[in-house]
């Protein structure tokens, strides 16, 4: 049985993505994430991206984030420390991010979490590598 090198998540408005940890098997080459803004609001008053990195990480690239505004999805320019991550949506727009599994490494903790502000204090989860 093939790995399932991809998967749907969704943000809404009350803050929350719909999954707490995503698999993504050593098997793959890529992996991609799919994400949905099952919400109404706009993406200037409740927008939400996918951003992948080291756990450690979270809190300084939400934070070296905010200057970058969105325009930039609240990610800063050329940071090394960003895995992969998706465009800020808003309510009712997709988007999808696809990365390399060589990018991971086993052993380490991985998070993802939006980058809007304020969001990545309560809206992240877990990203295991697994066999």
């Amino acid at each position: 049985m093939a790995a399932d090198c991809s998967v749907d998540i969704e943000g809404n408005d009350a803050m929350q993505f719909n999954k707490k940890v995503i698999e993504v098997s050593k098997s793959c080459k890529e992996f991609t994430v799919k994400l949905k803004h099952s919400g109404k609001m706009p993406k200037t008053a409740m927008g939400h991206n996918w951003v992948l990195s080291k756990a450690a990480d979270v809190n300084a690239i939400g934070t070296d984030g905010i200057p970058a505004g969105i325009a930039a999805n609240y990610v800063k320019a050329g940071d090394t420390r960003v895995i992969a991550h998706t465009k800020v949506i808003g309510g009712g727009e997709t988007d999808s991010v696809t990365f390399p599994i060589s990018a991971l490494k086993d052993g380490e903790a991985y998070a993802f979490f939006c980058s809007f502000p304020g969001h990545w204090g309560v809206m992240k989860g877990e990203l295991k590598l697994v066999n």
